[in-house]
Parts: C-alpha cells; sequence; structure tokens
C-alpha cells in the first residue's frame, strides 16, 4: 500500500530527523539511519498508535529496514 510507505516514511523521518526522499524500502533503520535501540522501540509504538495495531516483540526484532516495517503494518492492518 503506497499510503503505508509514506506514512512509514514520513513517521522515520520525522523521528530521527531525516530527509524523507532519502529513505527508500531498502533503508536500514538502525545502521543507515543512525537509530539505537531506544529509537527503535520508540518507533515501534509509534507505528502501533498510527496504525492503531498491535507488532509483537518477536517481530519487532526482525523490523530491520523500512521495507521491513511496511510489510509488517500491511500484514497487521489486513489481520484486524
Amino acid at each position: 500500500m503506497a499510503d503505508t510507505k509514506e506514512r512509514v516514511i514520513k513517521i522515520i523521518a520525522d523521528h530521527l530527523g531525516q530527509d524523507a526522499s532519502n529513505i527508500t524500502e531498502t533503508t536500514d533503520i538502525a545502521n543507515d539511519l543512525g537509530a539505537d535501540s531506544l529509537d527503535l522501540a520508540d518507533l515501534i509504538i509509534t507505528f502501533e498508535e498510527e496504525f492503531n495495531i498491535n507488532i509483537d516483540e518477536s517481530e519487532a526484532q526482525n523490523l530491520t529496514t523500512v521495507g521491513d516495517v511496511i510489510k509488517q503494518v500491511d500484514k497487521a492492518i489486513g489481520g484486524q
């Protein structure tokens, strides 16, 4: 979903102070954008609130790229 992609990228860009135009689905949130474990935890909470979903801790640990997040959010939305 394009809307999900745009919203996820905007959330990540805003949270990490990055330019959204430099973020793609292959962008690694930690390695490319410098997010630490606290940033990642905050992002997960933000995604859960923004999309009204729940992301299990085990699933959250596998979210390394922006594309991973988009797929997980779409999966969670579809599962509701």
